[in-house]
């Protein structure tokens, strides 16, 4: 699967579900439109991962020793609160009402997809939370990507 990209705004109807953007349908294999795993990601909002690519995760993540405390918090943390999840037959998917709580999800959604993963952010705090950190990006692309050197020589 080559790596997902785009940004979605979505609405959540009473139950929790919204429409699954028909871009990011297209950027998916059939197959990797059966199933998901979402949990909490890293900042304050939901990860959905294709199934394969959940696999992919998993298999990394069962290679860390289990007899370090700090391993064994990472592994609980990661999948706490994860579930499969799936397109239904209208192409809408069912947040798990635990995970939208956790987060403070509202009725406005942003789906911000890229490389291997959607996030699934609250539309109001995404947009925050880009703003303030866009003044950075120069800084953080010379930080991030300052050290690779491409063998083409270019960006």
């Amino acid at each position: 699967m080559p790596g997902l990209v785009g940004e979605y705004e979505c609405k959540l109807d009473a139950k929790g579900r919204f429409l699954f953007p028909s871009g990011l349908r297209k950027q998916l294999d059939a197959s990797a439109l059966e199933v998901f795993m979402v949990n909490k990601g890293f900042e304050n909002c939901l990860t959905i991962y294709p199934m394969n690519e959940w696999d992919k995760v998993s298999a990394k993540i069962s290679k860390l020793n289990l007899f370090k405390p700090k391993n064994r918090m990472f592994y609980r943390l990661f999948h706490q609160g994860a579930k499969q999840i799936a397109l239904d037959k209208a192409g809408r998917i069912l947040i798990p009402t635990a995970l939208m709580e956790r987060i403070g999800l509202k009725k406005e959604v942003m789906l911000t997809a890229y490389n291997d993963r959607i996030e699934i952010w609250d539309r109001a705090e995404y947009l925050a939370m880009m703003d303030e950190n866009i003044v950075d990006f120069s800084d953080l692309a010379d930080e991030v990507m300052g050290e690779i050197n491409d063998e083409d020589g270019g960006e």
